[in-house]
């Protein structure tokens, strides 16, 4: 293990067995809402409600430390202490082989969404909390289920599990064929001619919602917003060759073009 400190973080660098140590995973589980998943690391912010718990792990890290390298730790615990307010980048100092965990997706109905995980994976599980933390009913150590009934919601859980890689963790999504059409069942009857025969207040607001800005959001946004999601969904990003995912980002796709050639107008 090597520790550095630095203006703006602690930097820890070490194996994957100390990151699965009890006070490491107890100090990283009580944080899991305020970690940043990188490519090999994990990023804690500070919350001042776990002062204590910082101040407890950053006790043992220094003791840790020490016997490692056989020092007295008294004089580097104050050094570490001097930088409890910056936040903590815990770094592995290899890549292993990637290690591969299957995770289930199910859906209940348009809105709501079950996260299972074959086996119990505190960093997957951790990785999905941090990003899906605001949306989640209810949850074990090895299931979580989401609330996708707003749009928002589910561009976020899309965004969360385009992200594969966990450390040295690859996750393996399944899902069963009724998975996108129960989830995209609102989506079933959009179609530029359909849109058409409604009227036209009602009409507006569900082209905001495709655009997923706020009804009346300015032109800049909606262009923003247009060119983040068309990014998302362009026919060039399908690399799954299943029918009904390649039905999903057409339909999607084209839903957003639809959207904002008629803001743009309508503007």
């Amino acid at each position: 293990m090597d520790i550095v400190l630095r203006n703006n973080l602690i930097l820890i660098t070490t194996g994957f067995d100390t990151l699965n140590a009890k006070w490491m995973t107890n100090f990283l589980n009580h944080h899991a809402r305020g970690m940043l998943f990188l490519p090999k690391a994990v990023l804690v912010f500070r919350n001042e409600t776990l002062r204590e718990i910082r101040e407890e792990f950053l006790h043992e890290l220094s003791a840790f430390h020490a016997r490692t390298h056989d020092f007295s730790h008294e004089f580097f615990l104050r050094s570490m202490l001097r930088y409890g307010a910056q936040p903590i980048k815990i770094e592995l100092d290899k890549l292993e082989e990637p290690e591969k965990v299957k995770v289930n997706l199910y859906a209940y109905d348009r809105d709501t969404v079950l996260i299972s995980l074959s086996v119990p994976n505190m960093w997957v599980l951790n990785y999905l909390r941090s990003q899906l933390e605001v949306y989640v009913e209810r949850g074990t150590d090895q299931s979580l289920v989401i609330d996708v009934s707003d749009y928002k919601a589910k561009a976020r859980l899309e965004r969360a599990l385009n992200k594969r890689h966990i450390l040295h963790y690859q996750i393996q999504y399944t899902y069963d064929n009724h998975f996108m059409s129960k989830l995209y069942s609102d989506f079933a009857s959009f179609s530029f001619g359909n849109l058409c025969k409604d009227e036209e207040e009602d009409e507006t607001v569900q082209f905001y919602t495709v655009l997923e800005c706020p009804v009346g959001a300015s032109q800049d946004a909606l262009k923003k917003s247009y060119k983040k999601l068309t990014k998302v969904y362009h026919p060039d990003k399908i690399f799954n060759e299943k029918p009904h995912m390649i039905q999903h980002y057409t339909q999607k796709f084209q839903l957003l073009q639809e959207a904002y050639t008629a803001l743009r107008i309508v503007s």
